[in-house]
This record gives C-alpha cells, sequence and structure tokens, in this order.
C-alpha cells in the first residue's frame, strides 16, 4: 500500500481495541484524516504522547481501504502540553479542535484552516492575547474561511454602508432597518466594534474592549456558529471566559495574527 508524509494536527482520539487508537488528524496537504496508531495505549509506546489532542506532528502513514494507519510520527508543537495547563486554554482549543473537525471534510485539502487552527493554538499556548479574544477570532475566521463571512459593519442584506444597530444571525450580521427582521438583536455599538476587529485580526482594538462587550461578543459568535453548524458545538458550554489578566510571555510558536 502507498505511504505519505504530512504535518497534522491532532483533533481527536477515541480507543480501539486494547491497546491501540483512530486519530483524527488535520493536516496540511490532504485536509482530515482518520488513522489507527497501533500501539499507542501501552506505556512503552514510541510515539503515544505524540498523538494527543492539541499536538502538532510531521507523521508518516499507509493508506489503508478505510483508515490509514500510522507508522512514524514526529513532534513540531506540543501545544496540547502548554495548553492543558491552563483550564479556560483548555476548554478553548477544546472548543476549537471540535470546529475544526466539524468543518472539515475527509481527504479534502484545507490549508487555510489548517494555519488557521494552528495559528489559534499558538496563541493559546503562547498566552500571547487573552483566550476569550483568541477563541472569538479563531470561530469567526473558521467559519469565514468555511463560506459564511459574517460582516459587522455593512449591512449583510442590502450592503449599505455602515454601522448599523442590528444583528441577524440568518442574513449574516449587521442589518440596516429596511433588511431587519423580526428576531434581530441589537448590540452595544462597542461590541460590534470588537467583532469587527476580531474577525480582521486588530488586537489592539480587539485588546481595548471591555468585559461587557466581550460577554456580548461570546454569545453571538457561538449563536452564528451554531446556526451554519445546524448543531451546537458540544465544547462551547465548557468554556470558561476568564477576566482579562495581563498575558504571560509566549510559549512556543506564533500567535494568531
Amino acid at each position: 500500500m502507498p505511504t505519505y508524509k504530512d504535518v497534522a494536527i491532532v483533533v481527536r482520539t477515541h480507543k480501539l481495541g486494547e491497546t491501540d487508537r483512530i486519530v483524527t488528524m488535520l493536516t496540511r496537504g490532504r485536509g482530515k484524516v482518520r488513522a489507527v496508531a497501533k500501539g499507542v495505549r501501552r506505556t512503552k509506546s514510541r510515539f503515544g504522547a505524540r498523538l494527543e489532542p492539541g499536538m502538532v506532528v510531521e507523521l508518516q502513514c499507509y493508506e489503508g481501504r478505510s483508515l490509514d494507519t500510522v507508522t512514524q510520527a514526529e513532534m513540531i508543537a506540543s501545544y496540547g502540553d502548554h495548553i492543558s495547563r491552563d483550564y479556560p486554554a483548555f476548554t478553548a482549543a477544546t472548543a476549537m479542535l471540535e470546529t475544526a473537525d466539524r468543518l472539515s471534510e475527509e481527504h479534502e485539502p484545507v490549508v487555510q484552516q489548517f494555519n488557521l487552527l494552528a495559528g489559534g493554538l499558538a496563541a493559546l499556548a503562547g498566552r500571547t492575547h487573552p483566550t476569550d479574544l483568541v477563541l472569538d477570532s479563531y470561530l469567526l475566521r473558521a467559519v469565514s474561511i468555511a463560506g459564511w463571512a459574517p460582516t459587522f459593519v455593512n449591512c449583510a442584506g442590502c450592503g449599505a454602508i455602515g454601522p448599523h444597530r442590528a444583528f441577524n444571525l440568518a442574513a449574516g450580521g449587521a442589518v440596516c432597518r429596511s433588511c431587519r427582521t423580526p428576531g434581530s438583536s441589537a448590540p452595544d455599538p462597542r461590541t460590534f466594534e470588537l467583532l469587527a476587529a476580531l474577525l480582521s485580526g486588530d488586537w489592539e482594538q480587539a485588546e481595548r474592549s471591555d468585559e461587557r462587550a466581550r460577554r456580548e461578543a461570546d454569545g453571538l459568535v457561538a449563536a452564528y456558529l451554531q446556526w451554519h453548524l445546524e448543531r451546537g458545538v458540544r465544547s462551547l458550554r465548557l468554556v470558561d471566559h476568564p477576566v482579562y489578566v495581563e498575558p504571560l510571555p509566549p510559549a512556543v510558536g506564533v500567535a494568531l495574527s
């Protein structure tokens, strides 16, 4: 059977038999891949710890009919190890990994999603920005890459120049008075400013936001994501939203920019 090498982010795992695991990974070149990692649950496994959620690895696999098989895995970045030491970062990373899994199809290359996830995990591990902002920025950009880019300034319905005061999930973001329909919400203008900053990567603007705007933005981002996925991202219910504190020095990788 043909073998291949690729760089991958481990998205999730589950047990198979007594000693094996099925590992779901988002790869740079092949999109989402599911592969069997044989013997990784043994204490003497050569690469068991490298195939945990949040790890970035260079792997070698050989192709199978339904599942590939991992034959080698070399560590590139242990984001999972750094992130797991901080509970808010851990819950945010779990939501990001689940979202990446949901937005990706098997064997369909999604380089932008791969790069975005890698940058988001690096930002969480390096404490380069507040955890809640990193998560919301990642979610907004992930759904945008998937084809559902929201607008937080001009009207999503008719394109009228904003800013506007109403927000509508079905329309795709901010809406003017003419396009506003029943069920639209009216976020604080500062929340719209924060959402626009998170989508564009304006971290200076985003980090000037207050807690009220961040809380409201959290709810709108989660609602927007779940509207387009048509069912909830379970991990979002576990996300811990800390009050903003000064970030620690970077640990590894590069920040989401």
